[in-house]
């Protein structure tokens, strides 16, 4: 066995917090973890959120972000502990020996600067190459990640790039200065499908060409298996399972492992219609104001009591925009609304308070969509007073039977959203909407930042509440995964436009219009070489046409 480029012992990294009118403590978040990495491999970094994934990773560079500090351990890249080299010592290894490549490229780059500015600057800081080399190697680069136009890309503005090929030239950024090991941090997490399977091929290819390092930190085994040569299994900070890829995927020996593997395995049985539609929207087309272009273009779907109906689609195609429609955020130029058989006014303050009570939303960032100010028992009281006059101790029976219902005590009664997880936060905004007793949901997205086990919790509690309420859903989403696990019919959108549209049984069965295609082959499943298997599909295609 080759000596190790990175060799992490026993890692020791705490975090002092600060109770509420207490004295602050110090916690242990990584626990005596040890790890390695020879040269031209690639480690995984897996786990849920507060496992230790990017503080593990970040400490690779001797960084602690957010104010933790390690404490104990030593962590050996190029044979030497990183952490006695001094500050001087650190300058010379960050962004030379050692580079990141962070989730949010969009949050990293100076929107001021080109992007060929950027990209490059790392490299002559250190001294590593002239100006013409760097922008050389960085036209390469550009090239090899599949960046449209290479010789030309880095005279752009990072606003004048797509999301995917923004983290593409973060990733030519990392590679530039030719490192021994890169960190890639949730590199695809925030992309949609069809995107993301571009940016993971570009970077399984550019590590192999250039044969670096690296660590890959997500929460999302069936993505880490297409890129790594091991993988660790992380859980509150500790060790939960090491092995090589083909071990965790095919023969994981820990439970916790297991649940990973198996995760999006929610068995959903389509239901057919026994009612007329809740919602059906005609013909609708609308635009924002100010803008000289539709964003919708003369959409029809329905939904009926009980179900759900899956809009899906990658970011930009209307998915959103149709909810404002519905909801009357965002009023059609054409078409209309009809909903528990009555048409809507397209207008939301033109609505009754009937039609707003019946016609609720779950968002995306559960964060955003409460006040931090106000406890549990405030938040979901509130539509339960608004609505109903509900008061005193009525209504606090009440918001405790509805988090009986999601599957949260009494003790989260007088909490605050700060003192929850990503979960509980999610399904409190589920028991809000509850409460005004809706005919039918919105969820936009409500999943999508959460990790797989958690979200998978959050989909099997809408499901039985859905059996128990007989709530219809409409449920936006990006993730064909979850469209699967859940959806009883599905519309797939493509530039402001329904491309598909039926029971889930007739969408999801061939043959496919070319995006549907698409969307279908870029959701990643949970085998070796699968990456390689959809390349190669693509490359075929690319050259028969």
């Amino acid at each position: 066995m080759a000596d190790p480029l990175l060799d992490i012992r026993n890692l020791k990294i705490e975090a002092t917090v600060y109770p509420p009118g207490e004295k602050p403590q110090d916690i242990t978040i990584v626990h005596g973890v040890s790890v390695s990495v020879e040269k031209g491999k690639v480690l995984g970094l897996i786990g849920e959120s507060g496992a230790g994934k990017s503080t593990i990773g970040l400490s690779a560079m001797a960084y602690g972000r957010g104010g933790v500090r390690i404490t104990g351990g030593e962590v050996m890249v190029n044979g030497r502990d990183i952490l006695k080299i001094g500050a001087g010592g650190l300058r010379k290894l960050r962004g030379h020996e050692v580079t990141y490549v962070a989730q949010s490229a969009a949050a990293s780059f100076n929107p001021a600067k080109k992007l060929m500015e950027q990209v490059i600057e790392t490299t002559l800081r250190h001294g590593l190459a002239s100006r013409d080399e760097a922008e050389k190697r960085a036209v390469m680069l550009f090239g090899k990640l599949g960046l449209p136009n290479p010789e030309t890309f880095g005279d752009r503005y990072p606003h004048q790039v797509s999301g995917g090929q923004l983290q593409r030239a973060m990733t030519a950024m990392a590679l530039c200065p030719k490192p021994d090991l890169v960190i890639f941090d949730e590199p695809t997490t925030a992309l949609d499908v069809t995107t993301q399977i571009d940016v993971l091929a570009a970077i399984k290819e550019a590590i192999q060409d250039t044969g670096v390092a690296a660590l890959y930190i997500t929460h999302d085994l069936a993505v880490v298996a297409q890129v790594a040569d091991h993988i660790m299994v992380l859980r509150h900070g500790k060790k939960v399972e090491y092995g090589d890829t083909r071990q965790i995927i095919e023969a994981p020996r820990q439970d916790y492992t297991r649940a990973l593997v198996s995760v999006r395995s929610i068995e959903h049985e389509e239901k057919q219609p026994t009612a007329d539609p809740v919602l059906r929207v005609e013909n609708v087309t609308a635009r924002y104001r100010g803008t000289a272009f539709d964003v919708l273009k003369n959409i029809s779907v329905e939904l009926h009591p009980g179900q759900t109906l899956a809009v899906v689609g990658e970011s930009g195609s209307g998915k959103s925009t149709l909810a404002r429609a519905i909801t009357g955020l965002l009023p059609p130029s054409r078409g209309r609304i009809t909903f528990a058989g009555r048409e809507l006014s397209a207008e939301q303050t033109a609505r009754s308070r009937d039609d707003l009570r019946e016609l609720q939303m779950i968002y995306q960032m559960a964060d955003t969509a409460m006040n931090p100010r106000h406890t549990v028992g405030t938040i979901i009281g509130r539509p339960l007073e608004f609505y109903f006059g509900l008061k005193g101790e009525e209504k606090r029976k009440r918001v405790q039977e509805l988090l009986d219902e999601i599957e949260m005590g009494k003790g989260f009664l007088d909490r605050y959203p700060a003192e929850l997880s990503g979960g509980q936060k999610q399904r409190v905004c589920i028991a809000r909407s509850l409460a005004a007793k809706p005919k039918m949901i919105i969820c936009d997205e409500v999943t999508s930042a959460l990790d797989p086990l958690v979200a998978d919790g959050i989909l099997k509690l809408l499901l039985d509440l859905q059996k128990i309420e007989n709530v219809a859903y409409l449920f936006i989403t990006h993730d064909l995964a979850t469209v699967r696990a859940i959806a009883d019919s599905i519309a797939v959108m493509y530039r402001g436009e329904v491309v598909r549209y039926g029971p889930k049984s007739d969408v999801l069965a061939p043959p496919f219009d070319a995006y549907t295609d698409l969307l279908l082959s870029s959701v990643p499943e949970m085998k070796l070489g699968w990456l390689e298997e959809v390349i190669a599909g693509r490359r075929m295609e690319s050259a028969g046409n």
